[in-house]
């Protein structure tokens, strides 16, 4: 009976002490991430008025490349990517100057027309602060990581408005394949808070349900399966893309601010060839699409291009928004290849892009629910494991860690980052793709040349 009194104290007592603490992470990331927002949105709305703004976008990537080497270099490329390295190899510890500088330059970026998102900075805001506050209390290293995966949590949900999906995320995107529970309730506390902060702050939010209902039958299932199937291979190519500008960037050994004037210069070329539709967040096409406008068919291609040369060249930002337009361009033309609804499938293609190239399919399928309403969400939830399925052991989140197989074929080493894994097919006598494979080896052996 003791032990039974001494075991329920403690985690009474647990209890109380990650409530008290994710509100004050809560509170404080709310009010950080109100502060950028509104910060971002004037800048952004003085840039506007000027037309030739364009025409800064390669000194605003110079100069963001050079205020983040002289002050804080973990400030670098997308934010959300950094908090992760941080949790896993340095037990969440980040410096406090990220937080000045990542504001700074993602405002300089984004204002002036980079191609970017807004989640990043605001789960690397809600880190740092996080961080700061831990060292503060002298907490230990696990402390502190919960306290930073809060910080995750809280700015993901106040950024985008999704308290619910924003808490799922910040448990979900560290591992592949697994959720950390022992965190769940303070990341849902902090999200909460944070959200109710930023909107009491009168920061506004996009929220676009469906008016659509569709009719369930076999026939549209099945297209939804295979939506999911080509959510995930533009997931992969969104991923590769981001990878071949980071080599491209690595491979020209110049200073970092000249990589900046010429990336900048090569998206001010792009876009005055085929529109500024791909520069800044990309939001005005989003919406588009989720009323069911056309966009050109190419627009899922060029938008990664866009992205990856505003984070491979000295430019500073998150990447979901540019998932999202990626999912709702691709959702637009799937939807007009096979004479579908097109805000229906351009609402799932947003979520099941983040679900493939973010491995975080239950965030996802909830952020569904939150930004669309729940009548899409079940078809949605399909197309999003699917979706996190097809797109393989890639990320871009390259610090993930990987803890499961997405197939039993595929021989992956479990417990290291995915970008120092390689996937190798690994043959079973009684799997159904060994005996495809096996049977498709044998057909083309027997196959003999016509004769001359």
């Amino acid at each position: 009976m003791k032990h039974r009194l001494a075991e329920e104290s403690v985690l009474f007592i647990s209890i109380i002490k990650w409530v008290v603490l994710a509100t004050c992470v809560g509170l404080i990331v709310g009010l950080a991430t109100a502060g950028f927002l509104r910060s971002l949105a004037w800048s952004t709305s003085l840039a506007h008025r000027w037309s030739g703004t364009i025409y800064l976008l390669p000194l605003a990537l110079s100069v963001s490349s050079l205020l983040v080497k002289w002050f804080a270099p973990e400030a670098e490329g997308h934010g959300t990517e950094k908090v992760i390295e941080a949790i896993h190899r340095r037990a969440g510890r980040i410096k406090a100057a990220v937080v000045p500088v990542k504001v700074v330059v993602t405002v300089l970026t984004l204002a002036l027309g980079g191609s970017a998102g807004k989640e990043g900075p605001c789960a690397q805001i809600g880190g740092g602060l996080s961080s700061l506050f831990a060292d503060l209390l002298r907490f230990s290293d696990q402390d502190r990581k919960k306290l930073v995966i809060c910080g995750i949590s809280a700015g993901f949900a106040s950024v985008f408005g999704a308290p619910i999906a924003g808490s799922i995320f910040g448990v979900e995107v560290l591992f592949v394949g697994t959720i950390l529970y022992d965190v769940l309730l303070p990341s849902f506390i902090a999200g909460v808070t944070s959200f109710q902060v930023a909107k009491a702050l009168r920061v506004e939010y996009f929220h676009h349900n469906l008016s659509f209902t569709p009719v369930f039958s076999e026939a549209f299932f099945l297209k939804v399966m295979l939506a999911g199937i080509f959510f995930g291979l533009c997931s992969m190519l969104l991923i590769e893309i981001l990878k071949a500008g980071e080599w491209l960037s690595r491979r020209l050994r110049i200073w970092m601010p000249l990589k900046g004037l010429l990336g900048g210069a090569a998206m001010l070329a792009l876009a005055l060839l085929f529109s500024r539709d791909y520069l800044g967040l990309g939001l005005e096409t989003i919406e588009s699409c989720l009323r069911g406008n056309a966009s050109p068919w190419y627009a899922f291609l060029l938008k990664p291009v866009f992205t990856s040369l505003t984070l491979n060249f000295g430019g500073s930002g998150g990447i979901v928004t540019p998932i999202f337009f990626v999912g709702a361009t691709s959702g637009t033309l799937f939807a007009t290849l096979l004479h579908q609804n097109v805000p229906t499938f351009a609402a799932i293609g947003t979520t099941s892009l983040l679900a493939g190239a973010a491995n975080t399919p239950i965030a996802a399928s909830i952020l569904t629910v939150e930004l669309f309403g729940p009548a899409v969400a079940p078809y949605a939830a399909v197309a999003c494991v699917i979706s996190f399925l097809m797109t393989g052991h890639r990320s871009v989140y390259p610090s993930q860690i990987l803890s499961m197989r997405k197939s039993a074929s595929i021989d992956v080493e479990i417990g290291r980052e995915v970008d120092q894994i390689e996937a190798r097919f690994k043959g079973r006598e009684k799997s159904l793709t060994g005996q495809l494979l096996r049977a498709a080896k044998y057909a083309l052996s027997h196959v003999r040349p016509p004769k001359a």
